[in-house]
């Protein structure tokens, strides 16, 4: 049998796909980022209703398990990232990560007991903290980088359109077995989080010479942060500014309830978002690689700021319509594009670890986001989470303005 050589780094980079300039690594990748989405948003709308009503559990241990399950997944990105620079290949690292998060779905779906619950999503979350920053890494490394924004904006696009998917999949068995019957939801969605692991095994890597640590202790010691641009440290301190007010989309869905729609109209409008979210990124990736990453993000900012503003003053349901539309775009033109940045900026021996700071930094400042989005809810009033999310989304689009060309390092 002949055995399989490593392939060049020219290979992974150049290798076509059905996709053009797309390199083959980053359309397996989108593909399984897909199948985990179809997966995780079937779930998404239902598991508030599974834990308070099917397993009685208190409205307030559904905050407490998705911000553990969250807190987690932040604190994993900046080691993983860091430990897949260490390894010969990042492939073993993100196969795990999507393993983790495929067992989670399958202890989600046989849960009786609300802290089975808890078990269960920090499972998948801890699989999301394992593989992101190595695949976000990876797909780096198999991607030219002058087309960077293609890449990462088709690799949005298909992760996000499971997010159109999904709901679709899960309202349509919910029509079939009755709304009060959630556990074949769960069921179904173990299929598709088991075909996102299977689906690595298309994914081809070059092999980089291993960096061993002699002991743990002196592995953190040597963490290295050095050698990135000075752009790089402006724009990942803007991209923490805007992250203060950048709240769960739970807000975003409390608010349109609030406003009188229910529960399946709201459903629907976040499929709406994520269509224009998916549909709108690999275009947003290709004009990125045309005029520079920096305007595409600079006005992903602004056009948030707007939508937040719109939920601030919004004063009937219809409205809501267009502005879960518009919230997409401000997801294609950021998203992806910020990756595409981080990726672009951080030295490329030790890309996972800029994309697991970046990853953490923002996800830890989503969490602190959305627990003074709570506060002003209850005690400012309704409109206030969103009128400081338009604040931090128009700061940091004129901060964005000042950001030097950014430079690779």
């Amino acid at each position: 049998m002949e055995q399989e050589t490593s392939p060049t780094l020219d290979d992974l980079r150049t290798e076509p796909s059905p996709v053009p300039g797309v390199s083959r690594n980053v359309f397996v990748l989108g593909l399984v980022s897909l199948a985990t989405d179809v997966a995780s948003e079937m779930l998404y709308p239902i598991i508030p209703i599974f834990l308070t009503v099917t397993l009685g559990a208190p409205v307030a241990f559904l905050g407490l398990i998705e911000g553990i399950a969250e807190g987690t997944a932040s604190l994993m990105k900046v080691g993983s990232g860091w430990y897949s620079d260490r390894l010969s290949v990042r492939r073993p690292l993100v196969a795990a990560g999507y393993g983790l998060s495929a067992v989670g779905k399958v202890l989600l779906a046989t849960a009786f007991h609300w802290p089975q619950v808890l078990i269960a999503r920090t499972t998948d979350r801890f699989g999301k903290g394992v593989r992101t920053s190595p695949r976000d890494a990876l797909i780096a490394d198999s991607s030219l980088p002058e087309v960077y924004g293609r890449s990462f904006g088709f690799h949005r696009a298909a992760d996000t359109a499971g997010a159109v998917i999904g709901p679709l999949i899960g309202l349509a068995i919910l029509q079939i077995v009755g709304q009060h019957h959630l556990r074949p939801v769960l069921l179904a969605a173990t299929v598709p989080g088991v075909l996102s692991v299977g689906l690595l095994v298309f994914v081809r890597e070059r092999r980089r010479p291993p960096k061993p640590e002699k002991s743990a202790a002196a592995a953190v010691a040597r963490i290295d942060l050095s050698g990135a641009s000075p752009v790089f440290w402006t724009f990942f301190s803007i991209s923490l500014l805007f992250a203060l007010g950048n709240s769960s989309d739970t807000f975003l869905i409390l608010r349109a309830k609030d406003l009188g729609l229910s529960l399946s109209v709201v459903i629907l409008m976040y499929v709406v978002y994520n269509a224009a979210y998916s549909l709108l990124s690999l275009p947003a990736g290709i004009v990125a690689d045309r005029i520079g990453k920096r305007r595409l993000v600079t006005g992903g900012f602004f056009v948030y700021g707007l939508v937040y503003m719109g939920f601030a003053l919004v004063g009937q349901g219809s409205a809501v319509w267009p502005l879960f539309l518009v919230y997409g775009v401000y997801m294609a033109f950021t998203d992806g594009q910020a990756r595409a940045m981080v990726a672009e900026l951080s030295p490329e021996e030790r890309r996972g670890t800029f994309l697991g700071l970046y990853h953490t930094g923002i996800g830890l400042m989503a969490v602190a986001a959305s627990v003074i989005a709570g506060v002003l809810w209850d005690v400012v009033g309704k409109p206030a989470p969103f009128w400081l999310g338009a604040s931090t989304g128009f700061a940091a689009a004129a901060l964005m303005l000042l950001l030097p060309r950014q430079r690779a390092p």
